[in-house]
This record gives C-alpha cells, sequence and structure tokens, in this order.
C-alpha cells in the first residue's frame, strides 16, 4: 500500500495511505479531486487534481469513482428566477392552514 503526502490547511502536511484518500473525476469535464479525512483533525479535506495528479494516484491504488453533472443543469428554465420577495410570499404562504390546496392551484400539472 502506498503511502502519500498530503496538506491539510489546518494541520499542515500529512501522511496517508491509498486507502484513505478517494479520487473523483466528473465524466462531463474531466474535472478531478481527491478527497480524505484529516487523520489529525479528522477534517475532510478535499483538493482539485489535474489529470497527473489522478494518474499518480490512481495508479498508487486509490479508489477512483466518476461522477455525472446532474439532469437539471441541462434542463430548460422559463421565467424570472427566484429573489427575496418570492421566498417571503412562499413563507407567508406556509403560515395558512390552506397552503397545500394553495399551492397546487399555482402550479401546473
Amino acid at each position: 500500500m502506498a503511502t502519500i503526502r498530503a496538506s491539510c490547511s489546518d494541520c499542515g502536511d500529512v501522511e496517508l495511505t491509498s486507502a484513505d484518500v478517494t479520487v473523483r473525476v466528473c465524466s462531463a469535464n474531466s474535472a478531478g479531486s481527491y478527497s480524505f479525512s484529516c487523520p489529525t483533525c479528522s477534517r475532510i479535506v478535499v483538493k482539485a487534481a489535474e489529470p497527473r495528479i489522478v494518474e499518480l494516484l490512481v495508479t498508487s491504488g486509490v479508489r477512483l469513482v466518476t461522477w455525472h453533472l446532474p439532469e437539471e443543469l441541462t434542463e430548460v428554465h422559463e421565467g424570472d428566477p427566484i429573489d427575496h420577495d418570492d421566498l417571503l410570499d412562499f413563507h407567508a404562504l406556509l403560515q395558512r392552514d390552506d397552503w397545500i390546496d394553495t399551492l397546487r392551484k399555482m402550479t401546473p400539472g
């Protein structure tokens, strides 16, 4: 098992094994990162990783996880974005006893 030296922003340099680290790569754009739990403070540390670092970590035995962008990012959105007033209106609606019926009447489908 390989020994990997990484850095925690609170604790500085730490030593890990390949089992302590996970590499994540996005299927859409190949953006990579790695994460680990700091052995000193237990904080979860996530760092961006260039392709050469991803390859080095994976060949050292680090587990590779491929993730996908959410489908919602490709959805077509109509209308104005939600603003502060919309949130206040929604909060006021939730205070009413008939909020669910009113909400159903306001939304299509």
